[in-house]
């Protein structure tokens, strides 16, 4: 009975998508139709991937649906492995209780401030 409790919980780490995609596609192209293509792609500001996927399936973009920048999701990605990791320490630390209640308390507020900017930077930027 235990045993079954222990598989049924998280280990952990992002969560596994839905639709997970693995099958590659190679497409051949002149360098010209490459730089068309890569242009396009950075003015819908998708990635070529995205771009490609949506004309073949779609025939058409949606310029309404944008993604963010690569620079912000980097951004947005670190500071939430920050507080990942943020909660982490706490976590580990709180199991040898050798933080006092208020170095606890802090280290969970600085956690929820990081995971705030975080969705805060994405709100602003959509």
């Amino acid at each position: 009975m235990e045993e079954q409790d222990k598989s049924r919980r998280s280990k952990g780490g992002r969560p596994g998508k839905e639709v997970k995609r693995e099958a590659l596609l190679g497409v051949k192209c002149t360098k010209t139709e490459r730089f068309v293509i890569k242009a396009k792609a950075e003015k819908a500001q998708l990635t070529v991937s995205e771009y490609l996927r949506q004309m073949g399936i779609n025939g058409k973009i949606d310029m309404l649906k944008r993604a963010l920048p690569p620079e912000v999701l980097r951004l947005t990605g670190t500071l939430n492995h920050m507080a990942a990791n943020l909660n982490q320490i706490a976590k580990k630390r709180n199991s040898f209780e050798e933080l006092n209640a208020i170095e606890r308390a802090e280290l969970q507020y600085l956690s929820g401030q990081v995971k705030q900017l975080a969705i805060d930077i994405k709100n602003y930027l959509q």
